[in-house]
């Protein structure tokens, strides 16, 4: 006779609901059958990794205490208890449980790389290296562990390094968007924007919902030189309209019944509330907010944490870490918090939150400061910036936000408290001109070598010195390209920290903003070094951020209309030793003295603008 066939059991029935991927439905059966079976260890286990998998980290992790205290031996449950607490931010429990895990089976791929995953997010990129260097050894084709090593050594600053662990996994998983979406970063790592953009481009057409995709190539346009800013608006409305709906949940009351006395509870979200060019404008505008006016709560949503997170962490009522969190617990989390206005400082930027955004999870939501350009968001009420980087009437039709032209420059810079005094220009003392650019190399387009190549042309015996990340062969060679012999080109890597960094530009007399994408912290940086800084205008925000800066800072003078102009007044700062020092001389005096640096001023506009938002008033142009 045959054997007879095994007799199924209630808890077949959840766990065929769950490897289907009905987690919810799955779970339903588990909270049934828990009361009958208070000792299952498989009922408890699974149970507690469906919880996970719905995001109920909570609950999941009582699931799976409960299973580890009657089986402790098995490692996949220490590690799923582990993602519990990791999630109900029990980092030090969490990490324990990761050690145990690893102990009992520290064969297992999926626990090294969940480990390295829990390290990242906590800060600590170099330890998650070297879990994914043991998961990768354990099972050198799987594609997964190798992407996360991608990602650890483009956190990292190793961008060729990275690139190289994306090509393997492209190679073993070419029919997976995640992977030629963890290329594209390392491309863009690499400063190879155009390529990035179309690998970007190939993860969106595996997965026309992979957003995080769809947004970073966004990013990538504003650096090249063949789009229109027609065409660049159009690809963020398209990306917009392929967000989902607001929700209803985010129902809110109309302008006119909002209370106009109200403090306002302003929460800004951001992946760059650590030390980056975003804190460095933020901070003295939260330093000089009116308490009694506006309450600041503060969402970081990133992984690493420093001294400028601690200080920004004590200018805010409530601070909260997002990095690592899925879309699900920060929409409970902020919409628990109930901001009256919710700040998105990343745009697409890395780390960002726009499709989460697109729900509406404030009554008011406002973008400002780290992207160049509209969000695209339905959902998204203003944009502030100035007159100067978006001139009224023209960048208005490219926005589907309402631009709020707040003060005479949207910036309001803090000066890092470690930069060196101001030392005279080195053609003073008789040295051929040296002129520099700091922006990321991202910005050197071939446009822009080319200009400069004419600059040296221009100026015998004139070098031209960079400084920015790894890959610096990349620009060699595109600088030779352009025209620009070896011998008048210095390439400095990466200095350890700001102070050195700032010295270095007491190496160069002049610095030169990029075309099409200008700098913003680097110009403010030359600024307060003393070095003057030429950019060109253009015809979109991304083309005229240094005029605004250099309006605010009295050197209206550095601002050229066309390439040859460029050349020219390039040209004629480095031929005027005696000016270029006394400029230099002077320039932190105008700074300080111009609204940059009106700390107190800009804030108090920046209070103003977000009540009229907050009020729908109709006139939200600066009149200072």
């Amino acid at each position: 006779m045959p054997p007879a066939a095994p007799q199924s059991t209630p808890l077949d029935a959840a766990i065929a609901l769950q490897r289907a991927g009905r987690g919810v439905e799955a779970l339903a059966h588990y909270r049934r059958l828990r009361p009958k079976y208070p000792k299952d260890f498989r009922l408890l286990h699974l149970g507690g990794t469906a919880l996970l998998q719905t995001g109920q980290a909570g609950e999941a992790a009582e699931w799976l205490e409960s299973a580890a205290r009657i089986n402790p031996r098995m490692g996949a449950t220490q590690m799923c208890l582990a993602l519990a607490l990791s999630q109900c931010d029990r980092r030090d429990a969490a990490a324990a449980r990761f050690r145990e895990a690893i102990k009992l089976d520290a064969g297992n791929v999926e626990v090294w790389t969940n480990y390295a995953m829990f390290l990242l997010n906590g800060g600590q990129p170099v330890e998650a290296l070297e879990a994914l260097e043991r998961a990768v050894k354990l099972k050198p084709d799987a594609a997964a562990p190798l992407r996360l090593l991608g990602r650890v050594l483009l956190a990292l600053a190793r961008p060729v390094e990275a690139l190289a662990r994306q090509d393997r996994a492209l190679a073993l998983a070419p029919k997976e968007a995640a992977s030629h979406t963890a290329r594209a970063q390392a491309l863009y790592g690499c400063h190879r924007i155009d390529e990035a953009r179309a690998e970007f481009e190939r993860a969106m057409a595996l997965d026309p919902g992979d957003f995080q995709a769809a947004s970073y190539r966004l990013m990538t346009l504003h650096y090249l030189d063949d789009l229109s800013r027609e065409q660049i608006a159009e690809e963020h409305r398209a990306f917009g309209r392929r967000c989902p709906a607001p929700s209803s949940a985010a129902a809110q009351a109309r302008a006119g019944q909002r209370d106009p006395t109200k403090r306002l509870r302003v929460a800004f979200l951001s992946p760059d509330l650590r030390t980056h060019s975003v804190a460095f404008f933020l901070e003295p505008l939260l330093e000089h907010l009116p308490k009694e006016e506006i309450e600041v709560v503060l969402y970081h949503d990133h992984f690493c944490r420093d001294e400028t997170s601690a200080r920004l962490r004590a200018r805010a009522s409530i601070w909260r870490e997002f990095g690592g969190r899925d879309d699900a617990w920060v929409e409970r989390t902020v919409r628990a918090d109930a901001p009256d206005v919710l700040i998105d400082l990343a745009g697409h930027t890395g780390f960002n939150r726009q499709p989460l955004l697109a729900r509406r999870l404030a009554p008011v939501q406002v973008t400002y400061l780290g992207y160049p350009d509209t969000t695209g968001g339905r959902a998204m009420d203003f944009r502030f910036t100035d007159e100067w980087a978006d001139p009224t009437g023209e960048a208005d039709g490219l926005h589907t936000e309402r631009l709020v032209r707040f003060a005479p420059t949207a910036w309001c810079y803090q000066p890092p408290r470690t930069a060196p005094a101001v030392v005279a220009p080195p053609c003073v003392r008789g040295a051929a001109p040296v002129f520099g650019s700091f922006n990321n190399f991202s910005k050197l387009s071939p446009a822009t070598l080319r200009l400069w190549a004419r600059l040296l042309e221009a100026v015998p015996g004139a070098r031209l010195l960079l400084k920015g990340q790894e890959a610096d062969s990349v620009v060699a060679r595109r600088a030779a390209e352009a025209g620009i012999a070896p011998e008048r080109l210095v390439i400095l890597p990466p200095t350890v920290g700001l102070a050195e960094h700032l010295a270095t530009y007491a190496r160069i007399d002049v610095a030169l903003d990029p075309l099409p994408y200008h700098g913003t912290t680097t110009t403010c940086e030359a600024l307060w070094m003393g070095r003057p800084v030429v950019t060109l205008a253009g015809d979109r925000h991304v083309r005229r951020v240094g005029v605004s800066l250099l309006q605010a800072a009295g050197q209206a003078d550095c601002v050229a209309q066309t390439l040859d102009d460029y050349v020219a007044r390039a040209a004629a700062l480095a031929g005027d030793p005696a000016g270029l020092a006394a400029r230099s001389a002077g320039l932190r005096a105008q700074l300080a003295a111009g609204p940059l640096l009106d700390h107190a001023g800009q804030a108090r506009r920046f209070s103003d603008a977000l009540r009229a938002c907050w009020l729908g008033v109709n006139d939200l142009h600066a009149t200072a």
